[in-house]
C-alpha cells in the first residue's frame, strides 16, 4: 500500500503550523517536534539563518524531516533489503528505504549535518542512513517495531546501534565454528555414503544450527541456567541428537544398521529421527548443564506446548519458579510455523500466568518450501515468521551461510530472553539440499531451485573459504580438518560393526501395581480439619454472601447424615493429598470456579476484586497447589499439561475440558503423546483428563466425551480409563492415582446432572475407608441374588436414570466403574453369585457404535460364558453422539431404562440386540 511521505506538500502546513506553535511557546508541542525544531535551528541549512531568534528556512526543515523518515524507515524496513537467501534470491526491497519515497535525494542528505538527525559522530545525513543500512539492510534482518512496549524497541536500538550487535567472533572461535560446521556436515555426508538411500532428513543447507544451539546452551549457563529443553521435529534431528546432545555415533550407526535391542512386547520403539534423549553437557567455565531433547512425533508442531509444560515443571522450585534455570528452545519449521494452529495456541501461553516459561528461544528452520509446497502456496504472509508478531515476539532474519551472524543473534536473543522474559524467534534462512528426505526427488516439483543447490558450496564450504580469504586459516588446514572427521566416522562405524552394537530399547514396564491394593481413605478427623480450612479466608475478605452461603453447606455435608457432592469431593481429595505432600496442578477452561459452578476452587472479593484460593493455604500441608483458567483452546493447553507432568512425576496433574466433547480438537495430542508415549519413547505421565460426559439432553456437542475412542486406545496398561458414578468414587480414584508407583495416564468421564444430584452424594464414612471400588454390586439385591433373572450391567451417569425407573424385581444393576484395566475377575466373581440369571444386559445410553459397547462386548462375553445370552440395550448405531432436541432425547431415554429393568417388555427398533 502506497503512502505519502510525511514531509510532501501535503503536509507541509503541518509542519509549518506546529513550528509557529514552537515558536510562540515550545511547552505546546510535542517532545519529540521540540528536539527537532531547536536541533534543526541550532544548525541551520542552506539559506538559514543560525541565530535562534531568526525564521528557519522551510525548505531545509522539510529536508531534515525528510532525512529522519528515512532513518526510521531503515530500522523499519531494512530487514527487507538484507539478502537472506544462501542461493542468491533478491530480497524484496522497499520504496521506504529510498531518500525519494520522503521527498529527497542523495543530495540534500549530504547537506544535512549528521547531528540533526541526532547522530553527532557522524558529519552528514548521508553518513548516518549508510552506517544504518550497513546495520539494518546487510547481513541480517531485525523487526522489533511491531513490540509494544517503547521500552524493548530502545533496547534493540540500543543493541543494533550501540556496538552490541557488530561484536565479531575472535580467530580462535572462528576455527572452532569451522570444526563444528566440519563435523555436522562430515556426519551428514558419511551417512549418505554409508547407507544411501536411507532417511535421515538432514541438516544440510541449515547447518548452523547445530553451533547456534552451542552459543544458546553457553549464553543460558552464563545466566543462571541449570538445564536447556529442546523440542523439535525431525529435520537435522540425527545431527542435533549427535553433536548437541553427545549422542555416541556408533549408536546412531547401530539404529541404521537395525540393531535394536530386545524390547518387551509392549514396546514398539520409534524412528531414529523421533526420539529424545538426555545428556549433560561439562562447561568451558566450569560446571555442568543438563540437555534435553524431548521425543517428538511426525506431528510436527504439536511437540511444542508439550516442552512448554515440561520446561515449567522443571522451573519449580522451593519458593515458587525460577524461569531463569531452564531454557526452553522450539526449532520450527518454516511450512508447519504458519500453517499448524498449535503453534499460535502455544505462543499465546507464552504470557499467561498459569503457563509462562520466562522466554522461549523459538528458531524457524527455514528451508524455503514444504515438502514439495512452494511458500506461495503455503502461507499467506511475507516471512514464514510472521505470525509470532502478533504476539509481539521480537524477529530475527539470518542467511544460514552467514554462520558468524547466526551466532550474533543468537547472543542478542539470550540477553533478550535475560532481561525481558519474554519469546524471541530467530529465522534462520537456508535451503534443504536433498529431498523432504533422501530417497525422494526433488527435481520434480523444484526443478530450477534444486538445480542451483547441487552447485552451491556447503555451509563448510563457505566458512571455510571465507576463513581463507581473511587469513585465519589456510585452504590446506581447512581441508586436513574436513578429512581428520571423516576418519573418524569410518572409525566409529567400523568398531560398530566389528563389536554388534545394539541400540538399547526403551525401559520396560514396571510391574503392573495391583490398583485394587491402594488404601486411599483417609481418617474422618483429618477430613473435618481439612475442611474446616478450606471454608476459612482472612476477615477483609469478602466472598459474594449467595456464594459464602453455599459453601458453609460443606460443614454440615461432613456430618454424620450430611451428603458429600462431587465438587466437595474434589476438593476433600486435593486438600488431602496436599497434606500428604503431593503437589497439585488443574487447569483447563473455566476450572477455577468450574463450567457448572460445582467448583468454586478460586474465590473472588464483591468489593475490592481481589482473590483467595483456599486450597492454597491448607496451613500445614507440603504439597503446593496450582489452579489456573486455560485459553480458550485444548490443544496446547492439553500438551502443556501432559509435558507437565512427565517432567514432575511428583505432583498430580488434572486437566479439564470445559464439555467433554471438546477434547477432541487435542486428538493428536492425545493419539501421539498420552496412548503411546511409553512404548514409543519409554516415557510415563500421570496426567488426569477430567471430561465432563452424559446425555441430558444438550445436543450432540454437548453430551459425548468420546468413551470409545479413549477404549479403542486401551492396550497393554497404557492408559486407565474410568467412569464413576459417586463423589466418594471420585475420591478414592483421585488418591489412588497420586499414589501408584506405576505412572499411566488416568482418563475420567466427569457428571454433569449428577454434580448436585442428592442420589449420587457421598457420605463421609464412604471417604474414610477402603479404596476405587471398579465394580458395584446392587445394593438392593445382596440379600435375594438367587430371585434374580436379568443382570443389567452400566457404567456412569445411566445408572441414576435405572434407579429412578420402573424395575421388575428380579432385575440387578451393577455399575462397571473402571473400564480399563478391564476388571475382568470382580465380574466374574459377581456373576457367580447371581447364579440364577438368565441373561445379561449391557445398558447404555450412547449410540451402539460408540460409548462402551463395542468394547464391553467381547469382554462380557469371555466372562458370561456361551450359555447364557448377552445383550445390548441403548441407541442404535448413529452418525451423531446425541439427540439435538430434548424430548427426543427424554422418550429414548426412557425407551432404553424400560427396556433394561422390565422383563418381558416388548423389544423396540431403538438398538436392542
Amino acid at each position: 500500500m502506497a503512502s505519502r511521505p510525511i514531509t510532501s506538500v501535503f503536509n507541509d502546513g503541518y509542519v509549518a503550523e506546529t513550528y509557529e506553535l514552537w515558536l510562540r511557546d515550545p511547552a505546546s508541542v510535542d517532545d519529540s517536534w521540540r528536539q527537532f525544531f531547536a536541533m534543526a535551528q541550532r544548525l541551520g541549512g542552506a539559506g538559514a539563518s543560525t541565530s535562534a531568534a531568526a525564521p528557519m528556512d522551510a525548505a531545509f526543515l522539510r529536508k531534515v524531516a525528510g532525512a529522519a523518515l528515512l532513518v526510521s524507515a531503515v530500522r523499519q524496513y531494512g530487514h527487507l533489503a538484507v539478502p537472506l537467501d544462501p542461493l542468491g534470491a533478491e530480497p524484496a526491497g522497499a520504496a521506504e528505504l529510498t531518500p525519494e519515497f520522503h521527498g529527497i535525494s542523495d543530495a540534500d542528505l549530504a547537506l544535512i549535518p549528521g547531528a540533526a538527525l541526532g547522530f553527532g559522530d557522524h558529519r552528514t545525513a548521508a553518513d548516518v542512513v549508510a552506517h544504518l543500512r550497513g546495520l539494518y539492510a546487510s547481513r541480517i534482518g531485525f523487526e522489533f517495531e511491531h513490540i509494544e512496549d517503547e521500552t524493548e524497541r530502545a533496547w534493540f536500538r540500543e543493541q543494533t546501534e550501540g556496538g552490541a550487535m557488530r561484536r565479531t567472533l575472535s580467530a580462535e572461535e572462528k576455527k572452532a565454528l569451522l570444526r563444528r560446521l566440519t563435523e555436522v556436515d562430515g556426519l551428514e555426508r558419511f551417512l549418505g555414503r554409508a547407507y544411501q538411500g536411507y532417511k535421515r532428513f538432514s541438516i544440510e543447507g541449515s547447518d548452523a544450527l547445530v553451533p547456534m544451539l552451542d552459543a544458546a546452551i553457553d549464553a543460558a549457563a552464563r545466566n543462571g541456567a541449570r538445564e536447556v529443553v529442546i523440542g523439535m521435529a525431525h529435520r537435522g534431528r540425527i545431527n542435533v541428537l549427535a553433536h548437541v546432545l553427545e549422542k555416541p555415533a556408533a549408536a546412531i550407526f547401530a539404529e541404521f544398521d537395525g540393531k535394536h535391542g530386545a524390547n518387551a512386547a509392549s514396546d514398539t520403539g520409534d524412528v531414529k529421527y523421533h526420539l529424545g534423549a538426555r545428556s549433560v553437557r561439562a562447561l568451558a567455565a566450569g560446571g555442568e548443564i543438563a540437555l534435553t531433547l524431548v521425543p517428538n512425533p511426525s506431528h510436527l508442531e504439536f511437540v511444542n506446548p508439550v516442552l512448554e509444560g515440561a520446561a515449567r515443571a522443571l522451573q519449580r522450585a522451593a519458593d515458587g519458579s525460577d524461569e531463569s534455570r531452564v531454557l526452553p528452545v522450539l526449532v520450527h519449521g518454516d511450512a508447519a510455523f504458519p500453517g499448524e494452529g498449535v503453534v499460535a495456541e502455544t505462543l499465546n501461553l507464552s504470557n499467561l500466568r498459569g503457563y509462562r516459561t520466562g522466554g522461549t528461544l523459538h528458531v524457524i528452520v527455514n528451508n524455503q518450501v514444504g515438502f514439495t509446497t512452494d511458500p506461495r502456496d503455503g502461507r499467506s504472509t511475507y516471512y514464514a515468521s510472521d505470525l509470532a508478531k502478533g504476539f509481539e515476539v521480537p524477529i530475527v532474519h539470518v542467511n544460514a551461510d552467514d554462520a558468524e551472524s547466526c551466532i550474533v543473534v543468537m547472543w542478542m536473543a539470550l540477553e533478550y530472553r535475560a532481561r525481558f522474559k519474554k519469546d524471541f524467534l530467530i529465522d534462520l534462512v537456508g535451503y534443504r539440499r536433498w529431498g523432504h528426505n533422501e530417497a525422494d526427488e526433488p527435481m520434480y516439483t523444484q526443478p530450477q531451485r534444486t538445480t542451483l543447490i547441487k552447485t552451491h558450496p556447503t555451509a563448510r564450504e563457505v566458512w571455510g573459504a571465507r576463513l581463507v580469504a581473511e587469513g585465519v586459516l589456510d585452504d590446506a588446514a581447512v581441508k586436513a580438518l574436513d578429512q581428520k572427521v571423516q576418519q573418524h566416522f569410518e572409525r566409529l562405524h567400523e568398531q560398530m560393526r566389528a563389536t554388534g552394537e545394539e541400540v538399547r530399547a526403551p525401559a520396560e514396564h514396571r510391574a503392573s501395581q495391583a490398583l485394587a491394593s491402594i488404601d486411599s481413605g483417609v481418617k474422618a478427623e483429618q477430613l473435618v480439619a481439612l475442611n474446616e480450612r478450606m471454608l476459612t479466608w482472612p476477615s477483609d475478605f469478602h466472598p459474594l454472601p449467595k456464594l459464602a452461603k453455599q459453601l458453609e453447606r460443606r460443614r454440615t455435608a461432613l456430618a454424620e447424615n450430611g451428603e458429600i457432592d462431587w465438587g466437595h469431593a474434589e476438593a476433600l481429595a486435593i486438600a488431602s493429598l496436599l497434606a500428604d505432600g503431593v503437589n497439585v496442578r488443574l487447569t483447563g477452561q473455566d476450572v477455577e470456579r468450574g463450567t457448572f459452578s460445582h467448583r468454586q476452587a478460586v474465590l473472588h472479593d464483591h468489593e475490592s476484586g481481589t482473590t483467595y484460593a483456599p486450597l492454597q493455604h491448607v496451613s500445614g500441608a507440603p504439597g503446593r497447589f496450582e489452579i489456573h483458567n486455560s485459553p480458550l483452546s485444548e490443544v496446547a493447553p492439553l500438551g502443556f499439561e501432559y509435558g507437565f507432568s512427565v517432567a514432575a512425576p511428583d505432583a498430580l496433574v488434572m486437566w479439564e475440558a470445559q464439555f467433554g466433547d471438546f477434547a477432541n480438537v487435542a486428538q493428536p495430542v492425545i493419539d501421539q503423546f498420552i496412548a503411546s508415549d511409553h512404548a514409543k519413547w519409554g516415557q510415563d505421565s500421570g496426567i488426569v483428563l477430567l471430561l465432563p460426559h452424559g446425555y441430558e439432553g444438550q445436543g450432540p456437542e454437548h453430551s459425548s466425551a468420546r468413551l470409545e475412542r479413549f477404549l479403542q486406545l486401551c492396550a497393554e496398561n497404557n492408559l486407565r480409563v474410568a467412569y464413576p458414578s459417586s463423589p466418594a468414587q471420585y475420591f478414592h480414584v483421585l488418591r489412588r492415582q497420586a499414589k501408584l508407583a506405576a505412572r499411566r495416564p488416568l482418563v475420567l468421564m466427569q457428571p454433569k446432572s449428577l454434580l448436585r444430584l442428592p442420589l449420587a452424594a457421598s457420605h463421609l464414612a464412604e471417604l474414610t475407608s477402603g479404596a476405587f471400588r471398579s465394580v458395584i454390586d446392587d445394593p438392593s439385591t445382596l440379600n435375594a441374588r438367587a430371585e434374580v433373572k436379568r443382570l443389567v450391567l452400566c457404567t456412569g451417569k445411566i445408572y441414576y436414570d435405572l434407579l429412578a425407573g420402573p424395575r421388575s424385581a428380579e432385575v440387578a444393576v451393577v455399575r462397571v466403574e473402571e473400564l480399563y484395566p478391564w476388571p475382568h475377575e470382580p465380574i466374574a466373581n459377581l456373576l457367580d453369585q447371581y447364579s440364577n440369571v438368565e441373561d445379561v444386559v449391557w445398558a447404555q445410553e450412547e449410540p451402539k457404535n460408540m460409548g462402551a459397547w463395542t468394547f464391553v462386548a467381547p469382554r462380557l462375553r469371555a466372562a458370561v460364558g456361551n450359555a447364557m445370552p448377552v445383550r445390548y440395550v441403548g441407541r442404535p448405531d448413529r452418525a451423531s453422539p446425541a439427540e439435538g432436541y430434548a424430548t427426543a432425547h427424554t422418550e429414548q431415554q426412557s425407551t432404553i431404562v424400560r427396556e433394561s429393568l422390565v422383563l418381558g417388555t416388548r423389544r423396540s427398533a431403538l438398538g436392542v440386540s
